[in-house]
């Protein structure tokens, strides 16, 4: 049996600094392992006791019976250390250390952290700064937390990994009032040693979790977190994260456009996206969404029919499915005559309103097993209105029967304020939720299409040659034509009067730039000009050489002519390294369309050419590549494979890569390829 597993699953937990007082949390352990039902053996260490809860007390961890597959460390940070330490080497598997003051507290409890780790040696350590783990599927409660206070703790397929302790006890004790079983519950607190992939991994494989729900403040492994991802999606097991901290503060502060429009939260949006993960946009979506997937259920596509015996609950889901890009078609002609039958009305409307039909149990059984049968929905809401408070088992039991067979969705909306209706409904694994809102993200979850698999990351590579720091923007495209994406005709010059004769060499109407490493943003500092003819080159280059450098306080390098282009979509494809996660790309409306509208899609490295195009498709101004009110179409297979070579680059360059961009790329009508007409690189 593995460290973790032993972790999971002990057969013995030693309880170290356990007190006898179970108003204080050293004495809610013991209580909580011996009140839940845990049916191994419990050691208490505390020196001053003989015995408590029943149980023998032992002096000190050398008077163990030996090494326990568990320890619950309940000493602060000035003794917790030596008591690892002495856990290690008597073969303990797993510690968990509840104190904080820590990492968490800064500089010292960053080093007593690091000296705690280094006293477990090869012994795993949960924690420390964790309220410890849940095991309710086999009565094995290894916490402190509060919440098990409460009497009934429904047992469920659900899982869940979070980072905060205080939210693993929020999370059992909402989902207990709601009737909403968890199997197993882990606060990884610091994560000295084991954190959120280690358990996502063994949870992937756990044979009593069908549902894995995150909750997430940043990832310490995003490479490991990424394998566990898809080991978990190789398992058909769903994983829902809420990831916190959104702010995107110190955007602003980025070099390129790319910087400023992918912010590190984009970049876990990105990530999840990729890897299949749900993101779950509110906390509530937390239980919401796991619970609907614990069903076992999965909606085939977007059409879902609304039962309702109230007219304005009816129109709130209609309205919240709406908004969620579900469509809500009226019944067919053969749904339609069957449900007209039953009511003795005409069935044209979706929301189908059973008000004047009366509720009775024959009339909403043979309305919901139509709407299920009718080859029209892929899914069906059902509205538990007030009359439910009068007939509570209605709802519930005509569901139940239902869904007999079936494996289209029912979901359940309580309209009134009615927690035990909506309790009782979750019990029978019904989904069922008390807002509209929470109604469209479960179905949404349950209409998403697996995720496809992910392309192997590859190795970086030497390339030799490259200077370091920010490149000019003819070097830049310089890097960029290494990896196969074409810039439009131009030539360097040193003076002026080299610029004009660039110019008559290039011919027609030309943009001319100045050329610094120190200049990203040379709009602004009135460093291009486009439309020039030749004969005016010479001159706007002495002016512009000027302008610049009383801007900057700088003067240019020199100075770049180029071909003008015209008659493509200008679009923006951008690299960008974070240190956590790694190098994303990002792509979207070029120009002053960047920073402007923002319709940009972003994925994180590697790239499959499946998720290129799908980035495209998620932009909207994707209408403006396929050719719009009489526009030629953009050549968008170019466009595909300059995002595959600029992808290729980032991971060719790896670390080595900070920042790169092109905007604009022009992309030229289909067969006439893609021209990048201005870049900038940053290498570390």
């Amino acid at each position: 049996m593995s460290e973790l597993h032993r972790l999971l699953r002990p057969r013995s937990v030693a309880v170290v600094g356990a007190s006898a007082d179970p108003s204080k949390t050293t004495g809610r352990p013991i209580g909580y392992l011996l009140r839940h039902g845990f049916g191994g053996e419990v050691w208490p260490v505390n020196p001053r006791v003989a015995e408590l809860s029943g149980l023998r007390c032992y002096p000190d961890i050398a008077s163990l019976p030996g090494g326990p597959d568990v320890a619950i460390v309940l000493l602060g940070p000035e003794r917790a250390g030596q008591a690892v330490r002495e856990l290690a080497e008597r073969g303990t598997g797993a510690a968990i250390v509840l104190a904080g003051g820590y990492a968490e507290a800064g500089g010292e409890g960053a080093d007593r952290q690091q000296a705690l780790r280094e006293a477990a040696g090869t012994m795993r350590l949960l924690g420390p700064n964790t309220i410890g783990l849940v095991n309710l599927a086999d009565r094995i409660v290894l916490s402190a937390s509060g919440a098990l206070e409460i009497g009934e703790l429904p047992p469920g397929r659900i899982s869940l990994v979070s980072q905060s302790g205080g939210i693993l006890g929020a999370v059992l004790s909402r989902a207990a009032a709601q009737g909403i079983g968890f199997a197993r519950l882990v606060s990884t607190g610091n994560e000295a040693d084991l954190e959120v992939a280690d358990f996502l991994d063994l949870l992937a494989e756990d044979p009593g979790t069908d549902v894995i729900a995150l909750y997430l403040e940043g990832l310490r492994r995003p490479e490991a977190f990424r394998a566990a991802a898809r080991k978990a999606a190789a398992a058909g097991k769903p994983v829902v994260a809420f990831k916190v901290g959104r702010s995107e503060a110190g955007a602003a502060a980025a070099i390129s456009h790319t910087g400023a429009l992918s912010g590190a939260d984009r970049l876990y949006d990105a990530l999840f996206r990729q890897l299949g993960v749900i993101r779950a946009e509110r906390f509530s979506d937390l239980l919401d969404i796991p619970a609907a997937l614990a069903s076992g259920r999965r909606a085939a596509g977007r059409r879902v029919a609304v039962l309702t015996s109230t007219g304005g609950a009816g129109a709130l889901l209609a309205d919240s499915f709406g908004l969620a890009g579900f469509e809500l078609p009226p019944p067919d002609a053969a749904t339609a005559t069957r449900i007209s039958a039953l009511t003795g009305e005409a069935a044209a409307a979706n929301p189908l309103d059973l008000t004047l039909a009366g509720l009775k149990p024959e009339v909403f059984r043979g309305a919901l097993t139509a709407l299920l049968e009718s080859p029209s929905y892929d899914a069906v809401t059902v509205v538990v209105g007030s009359s439910a408070l009068a007939q509570p088992r209605l709802a519930a039991d005509a569901i139940a029967a239902c869904q007999t067979g079936q494996e289209k969705p029912v979901l359940a909306y309580v309209s009134p304020h009615a927690p035990a209706i909506l309790a009782a409904l979750n019990a029978q694994r019904i989904p069922a939720t008390a807002a509209p809102e929470a109604a469209a993200a479960m179905l949404a979850s349950l209409a998403r299409p697996l995720a496809a698999a992910a392309p192997e990351a590859a190795q970086a590579e030497s390339q030799p040659g490259l200077p370091s720091g920010p490149l000019d923007e003819a070097e830049s495209k310089a890097l960029f034509a290494r990896f196969g994406v074409p810039a439009v005709r131009e030539e360097t010059a040193r003076t002026p009067a080299e610029a004009a004769e660039a110019a008559r060499r290039i011919g027609g109407r030309v943009v001319l730039k100045a050329r610094s490493r120190h200049l990203s943003h040379k709009t602004e500092a009135g460093g291009v000009r486009v439309g020039l003819t030749s004969e005016e080159v010479e001159a706007e280059a002495e002016r512009m050489l000027a302008r610049v450098a009383a801007a900057t306080g700088r003067a240019p390098d020199g100075l770049l002519v180029q071909e003008q282009v015209s008659g493509g979509v200008e679009m923006i494809l951008g690299l960008r390294r974070d240190p956590h996660l790694g190098t994303a790309l990002l792509v979207g409306l070029g120009g002053v369309a960047a920073e402007v509208f923002g319709d940009t899609a972003l994925r994180v490295l590697p790239l499959s050419r499946t998720e290129a195009e799908a980035m495209l498709a998620e932009l909207r101004g994707r209408r403006l590549l396929e050719g719009f009110r009489g526009t030629p179409q953009a050549d968008i297979p170019a466009l595909l494979d300059a995002m595959m070579r600029f992808a290729a680059m980032g991971e060719a360059l790896g670390p080595r890569l900070l920042e790169a961009e092109i905007n604009p790329l022009f992309v030229l009508p289909r067969g006439a390829g893609v021209r990048a007409a201005d870049g900038l690189a940053v290498l570390a």
